[in-house]
């Protein structure tokens, strides 16, 4: 597979609908949850709010609460050929290693306590999101955890598989479903420093980038 050779194309990413663990303010990595009946309304605002954008494309992770917003947004979309994603582990969220499916405050404090630091916010505050990985990642007692790297060279491999489809041209619209705390990296990668990343994006909320062989520029970000 070649890599297209495009100006652009713009990449529609929808954060899943909202999860049980995201109630019980869980970490939701790569383990899962299924949809609420708010998450599935979720979705299908989405996709009405969507339905007349013509995707060439679709993408999601390989886990049912982006697999389940996926088709839900495809099936309200009026002018689309497309009916079914593309799924990878590639647009997985991150991995949080053994800390997946605790508490998300006590484990951000477990995280943070050895520099100082008490909870996520801290963390990004001082640091990064991008530290608040390896940070995880030194805590985690397994080690399974995913470092910056690790994770930054998985979810590029997604971008590239994108970039690899020969169906798309210049100027298409793509559809991906994301994850919380992947479009809050992306943002802080991407995003030049003009968005709040203490605020997690909402449920169901669209984030625009522009794609082409070369980089990602920010569009929008959290448009509900």
């Amino acid at each position: 597979m070649g890599v297209i050779n495009m100006a652009s194309v713009t990449l529609y990413l929808v954060r899943h609908g909202q999860t049980y663990f995201n109630i019980y303010n869980k970490l939701q990595g790569w383990s899962n949850s299924p949809l609420t009946d708010k998450g599935l309304a979720d979705a299908k605002s989405a996709g009405e709010r969507l339905a007349n954008v013509s995707f060439a494309a679709a993408y999601c992770s390989d886990t049912t609460r982006a697999q389940q917003t996926a088709a839900t947004i495809l099936t309200e979309n009026n002018v689309s050929n497309v009916k079914q994603p593309i799924s990878s582990p590639f647009f997985r969220e991150q991995f949080y290693g053994s800390f997946e499916g605790e508490n998300m405050n006590y484990v951000w404090d477990q995280v943070g306590r050895p520099h100082g630091l008490n909870g996520f916010k801290e963390i990004e505050e001082k640091y990064s999101i991008a530290k608040a990985k390896d940070f995880m990642k030194e805590a985690d007692p397994f080690h399974d955890a995913e470092s910056n790297d690790e994770y930054w060279h998985r979810i590029d491999r997604g971008f590239d598989l994108i970039r690899e489809n020969d169906d798309l041209s210049d100027g298409d619209n793509v559809l991906v479903i994301s994850h919380g705390n992947t479009l809050l990296s992306l943002m802080e990668r991407y995003g030049g420093g003009k968005y709040d990343l203490s605020v997690r994006p909402e449920n169901g909320s669209v984030t625009r980038l522009a794609l082409d062989d070369q980089k990602i520029t920010v569009l929008g970000y959290n448009e509900k």
